[in-house]
C-alpha cells in the first residue's frame, strides 16, 4: 500500500524569518505520523519546506515504510524541483535539498504531487501551531 505524506513550511513573520515545518503520514485513510517543530532562525519558506521533506522521510524510516511513497505539497517549487526536473538556481535551502535526494535513495517508488493550499490544511495548521511556540 502506498504511504501518503502531507508536508508544510513556513516562515514568520517574513520571509525569511522564524521557519517551522509540519508533515503527515497516512496509510489509506489511517493517519500513522505526524510530526512539527522548528526548521529555523532566519530561514527561508523554501528551507522550511525541504525541513519539512526531510523530516518525515526521516519519520518513514525510523517506522520502516521505505516503500512506495506519494508526497503531496502545496510547494510547486519543491514539487517542481523533485519530480520535473526544475533548475536549482541556488538558495540557502540547497543544502537541505541535497539531505534529501540522499533519503530518497533509501526508499522505492517515491512521488510528489502539488496541490492546493486548501487541501493542506492539516500540515499547514501543524506549521502554524509550531510557529506560535517557537517565535520571538
Amino acid at each position: 500500500m502506498t504511504v501518503t505524506v502531507y508536508i508544510d513550511g513556513l516562515a514568520q513573520p517574513r520571509n525569511p524569518g522564524t521557519g517551522t515545518y509540519g508533515f503527515l503520514v497516512y496509510e489509506g485513510d489511517r493517519r500513522i505520523a505526524e510530526g512539527s517543530g522548528l526548521a529555523g532562525r532566519d530561514v527561508t519558506s523554501n528551507y522550511a519546506e525541504y525541513t519539512a521533506l526531510e523530516k518525515a522521510l526521516t519519520k518513514l524510516k525510523e517506522l520502516r515504510m521505505e516503500g512506495d511513497v506519494l508526497v503531496r505539497s502545496d510547494s510547486q517549487l519543491l514539487v517542481g524541483q523533485m519530480s520535473s526536473g526544475w533548475k536549482i538556481k541556488g538558495g540557502m535551502y540547497i543544502g537541505k535539498l541535497k539531505e534529501v535526494r540522499d533519503l530518497l535513495k533509501e526508499f522505492g517508488s517515491v512521488q510528489f504531487e502539488w496541490i492546493p493550499r486548501e487541501q493542506n490544511s492539516e500540515a499547514d495548521l501543524l506549521t502554524r501551531v509550531a510557529y506560535e511556540q517557537f517565535r520571538g
